[in-house]
Parts: structure tokens; C-alpha cells; sequence
């Protein structure tokens, strides 16, 4: 997330945090027998509970310490920079600002982890809210920190930098830096600021409560949407219809508020966009991610050319495996015909990934080992649970917590893998401090794909069989299919969808309209997507909490084939640089942490390495046709 300024002071730290350690009901741990025992987090690291007086004391503390900071410093920096000794002052208030600001993550990451839990139950809800709110109220004592920074002369700020303990901070001071020429006059920043708790945060928890409260009529069972989401890759065709159609079904009924909210989201960005002086409707995010729009649009550009030789290309082959000239869209991700599901029990899992990461590397299988012994995970299913997986980095002075929905499927084994990989990052990035650990979006998904490449190429070197080796590589196929062309047309939607906003309010019809030619564009001609399919725009949480977030996936898919490629080809020191790579977090725009491989992503062959990995994939799927 963004660094400072109104954006990036509140998102490192602050984004929408994980959940809790609360008391799950008795049912949500016998639910899958067949798993295994499913961890629960443990969430007393970061707090005791609501109630704990350290909450309370916590947010008194940190509330007195915004208005001392205020007073100490506000419209002092120039003066304080320039001084003799400039560089040691200003490098104590840098300090102070980042004590503050870990307390401040501390607090709405263990609110937001909690509420994660269970986001239908109102004691929850108001505690995350409150808490949000009266951060939002502190922090207000902070904003004036970057912005007084950033008028700061160039000349005497390089100066002050001669010192080596505010050199320390220079990758952070040279971000915000970035984001001077979008900075507005302190009161309107204030504004926007205070704005944001009854603004975009309170529509994205509209968003959340209501996709939680949902229930799908799937064969007269209530079900939530994970679950129906699950059943889209159960081995019965009859199943995964009815799924299919229950989803659409109760997306329609509610398509009306998700409309509502993404036509009142996007044109709150765009007059934030337009105050601020952003060109182009993805620019935010792509300082945010300290990436060139160039490099972007090679990107996006390439994915799209390749489109016909990835996605029309495999889904071909996959109607021929069923015996079918085009597949239903609620096949799109259906098992192999012919070839078992087994369910993978959660022990099983867990070796399955910790013995591939020791295979890379023993460290990155060491710390990764932390998140099973310490209670740092949520696996099981429970009604009201956030959806998805995710991994919160929480602050530099915990450590992050992993949130999975774990069903026992092999997917469910590779988000394990890919969360993994995050909540490893995130530990080799935390000793660079709540400034300068968050990694850019671009580079936040290395670890995590990295991590799934690791666990499926150790799975595949152990399968003999040939009809199990073909059942894996199409998996494989299309989770890279869904990471690379999937968000690339879901990054495409995004653009077309808040460029028409600008003229006006959309119906539901016409981004339906929006959304099924961006569809159809990337499945190709052997995905039949039918009626109801219009209104699956609507579940995608990325869309509402972090417009354009989606391409960081292709793009940390491309990179991590290109970086495994070197791999395959370097005899020693890679894994040491890896890890000196993530170790990096914040510190290092993403041209300095790829000169090591030998990689550019300002290159347009970069990216074809990464492609040509799932080409590759896919022809042999050509050759094992029919074995």
C-alpha cells in the first residue's frame, strides 16, 4: 500500500487488518473430519482481547503522542533541517513518527483481524469501527509530518542526509518525495483524511457485511459464498451448475447495491484523482506500487497479445478432454475428467510445503515452520469468516498472521504455499522498520508465486504417473492462467468501467456489458459463458478495497517464472540473493532488486520469459493428450 501523505500514511500500517483469535463455534472444527485438526490463529500477541485495558491504554497513548508530535514539530521541518545539526533532529522526529505509527498498525490490525473472523457479528463490526474511526481522528496530528516534508527545500534536505542516522531513512524519504506532486494544501488533505472513515472505508464495509450475510441457494441449502465458490471445482458438472446458477441468482437480486457501490467508489476516485493531478485512472496505483506506467502497459500488452497461445489456446484442449466443443463457463475451472480427487488432509499439506521450501532454501522453511508452532494461521471454514486467503503483515513489532479457508482441495494446498510466502516475506522485511518494510504491490506477490512454484515443481518431480502428472500441470496451467490473463482482463474491466464513470452513472447492465466483453476477450471462443455469468463482476473484493491492485499478480507471476528460470540455470548463490531480495521490502525500487538476476521489467523480453513458462507447460499437456 502507499507510503505517506494521506494515502500512504494510513495503508502499511493500516490496512483492512486480520482476524482475531475469538471463540469459533464447535461446529466450525468438526465441520471436515477428513482435514485434520485446523489451526486457529492466536491473536493475544497483538492483544488480549476487546475488552483489554492495553487497547485502551494503548489508544490514549498513542492519541497524547499525535498531539505532542503535532506540537513538537509542525511548521518547524524547514527550520529544523537546515539547523547544524539538521539531519540528527530530523532523524529523531522520523523515529517518533515511526514509533507512533507501528502502535497505530498494532491497533487496527488486531481490529481488522478480528473483525475478519467474523464480519456478520456487530460487536466485532463496531469495535473495527470504532477503532478506525478514532485512528483516523489521531492520525489527523500526523498528516502535516509528509507534507511539511515534502516543502522542504531538495538542497537542504540532501544535506541533512550527510548524517547517517537520517540517511537511514532515505529509501522512505524518497518515496514521499514521489508523491509531491499530488500533495494538496494541508487543510484539504485534512479533508480527505477525516472524510475517508464516512467515504471509501465505509463503502467498503458496506461491501464486506453484505457479501459476508449472503446466502446461496444451492439445491435448498444456505450456503455462503466461499463455499459455493469452493463447489465450482467439484468433480459433478450437476454440481458445479447449480453453483454456478445460484451464484448468479443471488448476485442479480443484489446487483443493485454492488452497482451502487462501485459507481460511488469510482467517482470518489476520481475526484481524488482529479484534485490531486493524476493523468490516468490506474496512475494512483502505480506510484503507490513506485512502478512506471510504461512498464505496465508492456505488461498488460503482452498478456493480452498472448492471450490466443495461453488461455483460447488451453481452454481448447480442455473442451476436447470433456468431449466438448466449448466448455460452460461453470467449467472453467472443473477437475480433469477421468482422474480422482482425493481430499488432502491439513498435516499433509503442511509437509507438502514446508519440505519443498526447505528443498530452496532451510531458512525459508524455518520461518515459515513459525506460522504452525506459534498459531500465526486460521484455516478453517466458519459462517460469517472473511473470504479468501490473505496474509497481514500486522507491524514490524509482531509478526504477520495468515487467514485461509482450507477445504482440502490441491488448490487449497498452493494458496497455502502462496500466503506462505507473503508471511515469510514479511518477516524477512519487518527489521526494516513500519516505514520502509511494506513491499510495493509489484513486488509483494514474488514471495507468494515463488512459493507455489517451489511446492508444485517438488510435487511434479514426484509424480511417475502420467495421468496424475497431466491432472497437475493443468492445474497449474490454469492457476497461472488465473493469475496472469484473469487479472490482466480483470485490471482491462477496471479501466474501461471508472474511464466510462467519468461520463456519468453506470447502470448494472452496461458493466455487465463492460464485463462480459472483457471476458469473452481473454477466455476466447472455447469458454460458452451463458446467461447470469454478467453479474460475476460483482463478488471480486478487489475492485472495492484496492482499484487496480489486480495486475501486481500477472505481474509478480511473469517475474517469478522469469526468476525461476534463472534459477533453473544458476548451479549456486541464488537463494541467498533471493532472500536478500525480499529482505530488501520497501527499500529498493523493483529495477535494483532484479539487477542481481540479470532481469528488467523495462524489457519487453522480461516478460516473455515469464509467458513462455506457461506456454511450455501447456504444450506438454498437448503431447500427454489422450494418455
Amino acid at each position: 500500500m502507499p507510503a505517506s501523505s494521506t494515502r500512504k500514511a494510513v495503508k502499511p500500517a493500516r490496512k483492512p487488518a486480520p482476524k482475531a483469535k475469538a471463540k469459533v463455534p464447535a461446529k466450525a472444527k468438526s465441520a471436515a473430519p477428513k482435514l485434520g485438526a485446523l489451526p486457529e490463529w492466536n491473536l493475544t500477541d497483538l492483544y488480549p482481547s476487546m475488552d483489554s485495558p492495553q487497547v485502551k491504554s494503548d489508544l490514549e497513548r498513542s492519541e497524547a503522542e499525535c498531539i505532542v508530535f503535532e506540537k513538537d514539530f509542525m511548521g518547524r521541518l524547514a527550520a529544523i533541517a537546515a539547523a547544524p545539526d539538521g539531519g540528527k533532529k530530523l532523524s529523531d522526529a522520523v523515529r517518533r513518527y515511526e514509533a507512533i505509527e507501528d502502535r497505530l498498525g498494532r491497533l487496527i490490525s488486531y481490529a481488522g483481524l478480528l473483525y475478519s473472523g467474523n464480519t456478520t457479528d456487530p460487536i466485532r463490526a463496531k469495535f473495527y469501527g470504532d477503532v478506525q474511526e478514532r485512528i483516523t481522528a489521531m492520525s489527523l496530528h500526523l498528516l502535516f509530518f509528509t507534507l511539511e516534508l515534502n516543502r522542504v527545500e531538495d538542497v537542504v534536505l540532501d544535506k541533512a542526509m550527510e548524517d547517517s542516522s537520517l540517511a537511514h531513512y532515505r529509501p522512505w524519504l524518497e518515496d514521499v518525495r514521489k508523491e509531491k506532486p499530488y500533495q494538496l494544501e494541508d487543510r484539504i488533505e485534512q479533508l480527505f483524511h477525516e472524510k475517508s472513515v464516512s467515504s471509501y472505508s465505509a463503502w467498503n464495509r458496506l461491501f464486506d457485511e453484505t457479501m459476508a450475510s449472503l446466502r446461496f441457494d444451492v439445491n435448498g441449502k444456505k450456503l455462503a459464498i466461499e463455499l459455493v465458490l469452493n463447489m465450482l471445482q467439484d468433480p459433478s458438472e450437476k454440481v458445479r451448475k447449480s453453483a454456478a446458477e445460484a451464484l448468479a441468482k443471488t448476485f442479480k437480486e443484489n446487483i443493485r447495491l454492488f452497482t451502487l457501490i462501485t459507481n460511488t467508489l469510482s467517482k470518489d476516485k476520481e475526484i481524488s484523482d482529479r484534485w490531486r493531478g493524476f493523468k490516468d485512472v490506474a496512475d494512483a496505483r502505480h506510484l503507490s506500487n513506485r512502478v512506471e506506467r510504461e512498464v505496465v502497459d508492456a505488461l498488460v500488452s503482452a498478456v493480452r497479445a498472448a492471450y490466443p497461445r495461453l488461455s483460447h489456446r488451453y481452454y481448447a484442449l480442455k473442451a476436447k478432454w470433456f468431449g466438448k466443443k466449448a466448455l460452460p463457463h461453470w467449467d472453467r475451472n472443473a477437475p480433469l475428467p477421468k482422474v480422482a480427487m482425493r481430499t488432502i488432509a491439513w498435516p499433509e499439506a503442511r509437509d507438502t510445503v514446508l519440505t519443498a521450501y526447505a528443498a530452496f532454501s532451510p531458512k525459508l522453511s524455518e520461518i515459515a515452520q513459525q506460522f504452525f508452532d506459534k498459531s500465526w494461521i486460521d484455516a478453517p471454514v466458519r459462517p460469517g469468516k472473511a473470504p479468501g486467503a490473505f496474509a497481514h503483515p500486522t507491524v514490524p513489532s509482531a509478526h504477520p498472521y495468515v487467514l485461509l479457508n482450507y477445504q482440502g482441495k490441491p488448490r487449497d494446498v498452493m494458496t497455502l504455499a502462496h500466503e506462505l510466502g507473503h508471511g515469510v516475506h514479511q518477516v524477512l522485511a519487518a527489521p526494516n522498520g513500519a516505514l520502509m518494510a511494506p513491499t510495493p504491490l509489484t513486488l509483494a506477490e514474488t514471495a507468494s508465486v515463488f512459493g507455489e512454484m517451489l511446492t508444485f515443481q517438488k510435487l511434479l518431480a514426484a509424480t511417475a504417473n502420467k495421468t496424475e502428472r497431466k491432472a497437475m500441470l493443468a492445474a497449474k496451467v490454469e492457476d497461472m492462467i488465473d493469475t496472469v490473463v484473469r487479472q490482466v482482463a480483470f485490471y482491462t474491466f477496471e479501466r474501461e468501467l471508472h474511464l466510462e464513470r467519468k461520463n456519468g452513472e453506470l447502470t448494472s447492465e452496461k458493466i455487465g456489458e463492460i464485463w462480459m466483453k472483457v471476458q469473452r476477450e481473454s477466455l476466447g471462443p472455447s469458454i460458452d459463458i451463458r446467461p447470469g455469468y454478467e453479474t460475476f463482476w460483482s463478488y471480486i473484493p478487489h475492485f472495492i478495497h484496492s482499484p487496480f491492485y489486480v495486475y501486481a499478480y500477472a505481474f509478480g507471476d511473469c517475474l517469478v517464472n522469469s526468476l525461476y528460470a534463472v534459477y533453473q540455470n544458476t548451479e549456486s548463490g541464488f537463494a541467498e540473493r533471493y532472500l536478500e531480495m525480499l529482505s530488501a521490502g520497501g527499500t529498493k525500487h523493483h529495477s535494483e532488486l532484479l539487477k542481481p538476476f540479470g532481469l528488467d521489467a523495462r524489457d519487453p523480453k522480461f516478460w516473455q520469459t515469464g509467458l513462455s513458462m506457461i506456454e511450455g507447460m501447456i504444450a506438454e499437456l498437448e503431447t500427454l493428450e489422450g494418455k
